[in-house]
């Protein structure tokens, strides 16, 4: 969507589906952007120079990770916030803008003025008086992790973020820890036919059920497709994910699989496994 600025002496509201996509114009504005609140998207918000940014709790999860960017700002001097996820869909910067209810400020918003409870714009609005960041952002790079690479086997990848899908994974069983929803609500060309398994976090499913919005599109990919559970394994970490995380839900075409919630990943990745090396028996 093309931005629309709400002008405050020198200083715009912007809106963005993905921190992934923050760039040189959403420098020293306050910025609304619907993914998770961990520490990369914070990162990215940071590196692009923004203001102030508000970003989504995720349902908060394992180890508090879908607020964890909160902390790392603070620890430059950004001023940031989260919405509840059960406020607006995650993914959708507009949702996010329209809808979104405050649900955590770190101590540098607090300060300004914003507080839980709060509209996302009211937040936003009182972040035009931010001061910019005194430092610069630590470096926080997310990964690709091999987990398997058996010869005669599906390679088994672990990916702290949807963005890091390469063309080569063709073939493939992924585990990618972002939220299990479209960017805008819209197919993204994220992922491609081919993949032999997508495991998301459901980023505690939240409004409009936004946080397992992908699965369905997979579908239609022939992918089987689940999520884990936010509270079992760390969103924006692959290997949580694979290690602690237990599946919340899975699309069609993983439960012809049989495939299901309840299923720790591992099993899952085990009995995807064990399809594939039937058929190429």
């Amino acid at each position: 969507m093309k931005n629309q600025p709400k002008r405050g002496f020198d200083v715009s509201i912007m809106v963005a589906d993905t921190a992934t996509k923050l760039g040189p114009e959403h420098g020293g504005q306050v910025v609304i952007s619907a993914s998770h609140g961990g520490l990369y998207a914070a990162y990215l918000a940071a590196r692009a120079g923004v203001r102030a940014v508000i970003l989504n709790d995720a349902s908060v999860g394992k180890d508090r990770a879908g607020i964890a960017g909160l902390g790392y700002l603070d620890d430059i001097g950004l001023a940031a916030a989260t919405i509840s996820h059960d406020s607006a869909r995650i993914g959708d910067g507009r949702d996010s803008a329209a809808r979104g209810r405050i649900s955590h400020v770190n101590e540098t918003a607090r300060r300004l003025g914003c507080a839980t409870g709060q509209s996302a714009m009211d937040c936003a609005r009182v972040m035009i008086a931010a001061l910019p960041a005194f430092k610069d952002p630590p470096h926080y790079g997310e990964s690709r992790y091999l987990l398997r690479a058996d010869p005669d086997a599906p390679e088994v990848w672990a990916l702290d973020s949807i963005s890091l899908l390469l063309p080569d994974d063709a073939g493939r069983i992924l585990i990618a820890a972002s939220h299990g929803g479209l960017v805008g609500g819209r197919p993204d060309g994220f992922v491609k036919a081919g993949l032999l398994g997508l495991v998301l976090n459901d980023a505690g499913v939240g409004m409009d059920d936004a946080g397992i919005s992908r699965l369905p599109t997979l579908d239609k990919l022939g992918i089987p497709g689940a999520t884990v559970r936010a509270a079992s394994a760390r969103i924006g970490d692959g290997r949580s994910c694979y290690q602690d995380g237990v599946i919340s839900h899975v699309n069609a075409t993983a439960a012809r699989a049989k495939l299901e919630p309840g299923m720790a990943t591992r099993q899952l990745i085990e009995r995807l496994l064990a399809l594939y090396g039937q058929r190429t028996a």
